[in-house]
């Protein structure tokens, strides 16, 4: 009789990837199969995020909660960037978890399980070469690793001391990863990693050396792969070449993430950005004028420290020309092993949170007038997903969330929908054949 497996997934895409993974090894080699009931799990794993101050709590309040619910016999592990640099130290403040597994050892998953006490947290681990097995969370949807790692030095972001240095994933790879989805049913891939279009700068052996531009026209000449994502490209190597290659062709979804982060040159900066305000206009300027159709997301943080209300105010003047689609704004929080954890020009608490929720409404304001013009508007929709009361939701080409009446059939079909009811976060249509 299989084994059950209960997994809770903090945090990003690539996180959701990772579990994937983990899920596809513990299936193949240890014969687990998923549940979504913890009490009745054999394993009990949480993969976490570190990224922010809140999932970091998080995960003792969880951890707490499945101890106290679990069945007797039943294991629990600890995986992802928070077990990548807190390592022993989850063990110590909670004894009962067994393992803590990194985000750069995920392959390492069937091995730990069987060794209590199991820390493995190296972040220099090389996983680029591994041919994971396969488990995919939507039979629609490709989610796949380009690369692991990151090489920037962001003041504000743990992630490079958690999952390590940037190492690409051979090309070969990944076409081949995503033909088995294609195979399988799915229309779309969604290629992840820290900074996708710095694709190709180190490999970790003899492979054919590649940049993000080519991995996309490769990656487009899959047969039977209709639309390809990714995220999140750096505002710093948004060369023209890639924008051109974005526009140009069309298989290439119409919608782009740009972490701005802030409009404040002297802000970006002190973050160790790598571009200022007037590149990532210019860059901005460029995507809407090659592609007129595009939707463009962002993060935002607000309150980063030394930030004056100058520089906030650079960052609104950037949200007004750029009219984003989307955006996800936080206030500063200090995460340890980052470089800004030390910086003293800490912005007052209750200012940041004045210009947090001054950021919010602006948006909103943006994305009211925004959504009006899609009333009546034609998209090409890609259903992936059963919703309450009888909708059927997916995307359109430039990641417009849209729901219609429908039932399962609709499920990884594209369709073109007519919008008859607009709203901030999804739109309502109906069908037109």
């Amino acid at each position: 009789m299989a084994k059950k497996l209960y997994i809770e997934t903090l945090g990003c895409a690539m996180n959701v990837r990772d579990s994937e993974h983990m899920i596809a090894e513990l299936n193949e080699k240890e014969d687990y199969e998923l549940t979504d009931d913890s009490t009745q799990a054999d394993l009990i794993l949480i993969n976490t995020c570190s990224v922010r101050e809140k999932p970091v709590h998080k995960l003792f309040s969880e951890l707490g909660a499945f101890n106290k619910k679990r069945k007797d016999g039943s294991k629990i592990g600890v995986t992802g960037c928070t077990a990548s640099h807190l390592g022993k130290d989850i063990i110590k403040r909670a004894p009962y978890v067994n393992f803590v597994l990194g985000a750069r050892n995920v392959s390492k998953i069937a091995e730990v399980l069987h060794k209590d006490k199991a820390v493995e947290i190296d972040i220099n681990y090389d996983e680029s070469d591994f041919a994971f097995k396969d488990f995919r969370s939507s039979p629609y949807k490709a989610f796949v690793n380009i690369s692991i790692g990151c090489d920037k030095a962001c003041t504000f972001c743990i992630v490079p001391k958690t999952r390590g240095d940037e190492i690409s994933i051979p090309s070969d790879l990944i076409v081949a990863e995503i033909q088995k989805s294609v195979d399988a049913g799915a229309k779309e891939a969604f290629l992840l990693g820290q900074n996708v279009n710095n694709y190709g700068r180190r490999f970790s052996g003899e492979h054919d050396k590649v940049n993000f531009t080519e991995l996309l026209r490769r990656v487009s000449a899959i047969d039977g792969l209709e639309r390809i994502r990714f995220t999140s490209p750096h505002p710093f190597h948004m060369d023209d070449e890639f924008i051109e290659e974005f526009a140009s062709n069309p298989k290439i979804c119409k919608s782009m993430h740009m972490p701005l982060q802030s409009g404040s040159t002297k802000i970006l900066k002190d973050m160790k950005r790598g571009y200022s305000k007037e590149w990532f206009l210019n860059r901005i300027e460029k995507l809407r004028s090659e592609v007129p159709n595009v939707t463009i997301s962002t993060d935002v943080i607000v309150a980063f420290p030394g930030e004056s209300d100058e520089d906030f105010e650079d960052t609104l003047d950037v949200m007004k020309k750029s009219k984003f689609e989307q955006v996800f704004s936080f206030k500063y929080s200090p995460r340890p092993l980052t470089e800004a954890e030390n910086f003293t020009n800490v912005v007052d608490a209750q200012i940041g949170s004045d210009r947090l929720a001054h950021l919010q409404g602006m948006q909103n304001d943006i994305l009211d007038d925004i959504t009006k013009n899609y009333f009546g508007k034609v998209f090409e929709v890609y259903f992936e997903e059963l919703r309450d009361n009888g909708f059927v939701a997916g995307r359109s080409d430039n990641n417009i969330l849209v729901k219609v009446k429908g039932s399962e059939e609709l499920l990884g079909k594209i369709k073109k929908v007519k919008i008859t009811k607009v709203a901030r976060l999804s739109q309502i249509g109906e069908l037109l054949d």
